[in-house]
């Protein structure tokens, strides 16, 4: 992952935010539309590292996916709920910001400068 990378959802008014942000300081990125996308186990479980935190914070709690697959249940395992994101890529938070080995999410959108 030596790019960087913007998980990036254009329905979402912050994810726009952070995409013009990003552009306004011609920052040289790849924007990764994580709905339309492949997103595979692998490159979320390198995202959680980067961002240091567990699965379960990544996690939408209003989205009507977390409620049909039970993703309060507090024994899900790290590895179910990362599989249960690929799957459902709307139960993650966004946008994401990853560049080098570092990674935020931007909530807000200005978070995004704190890794450039």
């Amino acid at each position: 992952m030596d790019k960087a990378y913007l998980l990036h959802n254009p329905r979402c008014s912050k994810s726009r935010q952070a995409l013009e942000i990003l552009k306004n300081k011609n920052e040289d990125f790849i924007v990764f539309l994580y709905l339309e996308e492949k997103l595979e186990v692998s490159f979320l479980e390198k995202i959680l590292t980067k961002l240091s935190i567990e699965p379960r914070q990544l996690l939408r709690k209003g989205e009507v996916d977390y409620k049909e697959n039970n993703l309060n249940d507090e024994n899900l395992s790290d590895k179910k709920i990362i599989e249960l994101m690929t799957r459902f890529p709307k139960l993650i938070e966004r946008p994401i910001f990853i560049k080098n080995k570092k990674a935020i999410i931007g909530r807000p959108p200005e978070k995004v400068l704190e890794i450039i």
